[in-house]
């Protein structure tokens, strides 16, 4: 199954490096939003400390962790995490349907329940603190490639271990972290050798991230592509 799932990915993942190397080539393509040493920036989806930021249409999940509050009343404020049956339940109105809600929705609501009986004109606040619609791809020399949920902060480490390690092909020193900034597709290359020794930092991931772990050995198609896109998309080497 693993090595099905190997087969699967790999094929729309070099092509989309290569894609890349041809836009690029062409002067069309995507380029780094920021060339200069240092992590990579949060997507545009995702606020710098991880929480969700995108359009009030998003539609709460199973699993989110939410942070409610209603002003003045710090009795009320809370963190709940939805439910597999896409509950939540807090202080005086008990079991809420949060689930397939956009933010709007669920405020409305709440401030509806609360005004029954307990509180005039409330003013109630959902923040996504974090949403597990979020998703990485894990492909290459992995035990384990293929598509992950992501519910809370992840590094780049702990998504080697999602995906079960390295498999004896893969070259440690060659992880290459694909990411939409401000409308563009940027990358980093990360050496895994140095991130366990504490020489460089543990990056974070966020959703959408594209993760592809290099082979080692003779010079693969992977080798060429990261080789290419160093030269013509600023690749940041860390």
């Amino acid at each position: 199954m693993a090595s099905m799932t190997a087969r699967a990915l790999r094929l729309p993942l070099a092509c989309l490096l290569l894609l890349l190397l041809a836009a690029c080539a062409s002067g069309g393509g995507p380029r780094p939003a920021n060339a200069s040493n240092g992590p990579l920036p949060a997507p545009d989806s995702t606020s710098a400390s991880g929480a969700y930021k995108g359009a009030t249409d998003y539609r709460i999940g199973a699993q989110d962790l939410l942070a409610i509050s209603v002003f003045g009343v710090q009795e009320l404020s809370k963190e709940v995490r939805v439910n597999s049956n896409g509950q939540i339940s807090l202080p005086l109105i008990g079991g809420v349907m949060a689930g397939g809600r956009t933010i709007p929705e669920l405020e409305d609501d709440l401030a509806k329940k609360y005004s029954t009986g307990y509180l005039q004109n409330p003013q109630v606040s959902v923040f996504v603190k974090e949403f597990a619609s979020q998703r990485i791809t894990i492909e290459g020399a992995v035990n384990s490639p293929g598509i992950f949920p992501i519910t809370g902060p992840t590094t780049l480490l702990q998504a080697v271990a999602i995906a079960r390690g390295f498999t004896n092909l893969a070259d440690d020193r060659a992880i290459i972290v694909f990411r939409t900034i401000k409308g563009q597709k940027m990358a980093a290359l990360f050496n895994i050798r140095k991130i366990r020794a504490g020489e460089v930092e543990d990056p974070r991931l966020y959703g959408d991230d594209i993760i592809v772990v290099e082979r080692s050995g003779a010079r693969s198609a992977y080798h060429s592509l990261v080789e290419g896109l160093r030269n013509v998309i600023g690749f940041r080497a860390l």
